[in-house]
């Protein structure tokens, strides 16, 4: 898979199963470069949402979220994610 189709599945995922008022996705993939074990087939993406939903939530509560909606992204495509929440 390439970054363009895995941040554009990541972003229709969370779109789906969380209120948002804006999603961005960087791909922070150069990071890993030169580190031992990095996989070329794998990404680090960096996800800043706005989300009054998430907001109300405690921290690991709202990733808890983010990491079951994408559970097969991060087991088979994402080496890193970084959520930021607004």
């Amino acid at each position: 898979m390439n970054i363009n189709n895995l941040i554009a599945i990541v972003k229709e995922k969370l779109k789906k199963k969380i209120i948002m008022q804006d999603i961005k996705i960087e791909d922070k993939s150069f990071l890993h470069v030169g580190h031992k074990g990095n996989d070329k087939k794998k990404f680090h993406l960096k996800i800043l949402i706005n989300s009054k939903e998430l907001s109300k939530m405690s921290r690991i509560q709202s990733n808890k979220k983010i990491y079951k909606i994408l559970d097969t992204e991060l087991k088979n495509y994402i080496h890193s994610i970084q959520i930021l929440i607004s």
